[in-house]
């Protein structure tokens, strides 16, 4: 068998930033397929490993992408400036591996659990990301710079509190997928039995 395919958290993060959070906000979160084709466990395994999206130097099963922009309100307030708030809108993007045609029932049922298992894990990294756009909200809202009339020196502060969140957005996506790919791990074990349906 071909060496594993890794799941992979596409993480371009142009992150902007942070303390109180304000109205309520969700993400939209949209999914976009590959096309897999094959009738057997290992052949449906090598069409992954064909068709699925380029990640860094080799193809994954599946992939989390996401877009975070920012509508920030800064106010010079007194001389100093404050960030009064900042709305985020992010997209997360599930890629998944998705049949072009019909199965045995058999394999299907394989198939099914498998792909259900891909998408949970990918979700699971969207719920990260969703994390940290929050904490980024809540730490950026509020944040003020005494003598600062055009606001630079707050915009310069945000950008530096970034930095530390978006190592722990890296770092967390990370962790889970060592824990995942491990083996004996989630994934791992799907990609087992998919391919020898144990």
């Amino acid at each position: 068998m071909k060496a594993a395919l890794r799941l992979a958290l596409f993480a371009a993060c142009f992150l902007p930033f942070p303390v109180a959070a304000q109205a309520e906000w969700e993400p939209v979160e949209t999914v976009e397929t590959y096309a897999v084709s094959g009738e057997t466990g290992i052949a449906l395994y090598e069409s992954i490993g064909e068709r699925g999206p380029k990640v860094g130097i080799g193809r994954a099963i599946a992939y989390t992408d996401f877009k975070l922009t920012w509508t920030r309100d800064y106010q010079p307030r007194g001389g100093g400036c404050t960030l009064a708030s900042a709305r985020p809108k992010l997209i997360i993007t599930y890629r998944l591996p998705e049949l072009a045609g019909d199965l045995p029932p058999a394999m299907q049922k394989r198939w099914d659990k498998f792909i259900d298992g891909v998408a949970a894990h990918e979700r699971v990294h969207g719920e990260i990301i969703t994390d940290i756009a929050r904490k980024i909200e809540a730490m950026s809202v509020g944040l003020t710079m005494a003598d600062d009339p055009d606001c630079a020196k707050t915009r310069a502060e945000l950008q530096r509190r970034l930095v530390p969140i978006a190592a722990e957005l890296k770092q967390r996506n990370r962790a889970f997928d060592r824990e995942e790919m491990s083996e004996g791990g989630n994934v791992h074990r799907l990609v087992l039995e998919l391919v020898n349906g144990g």
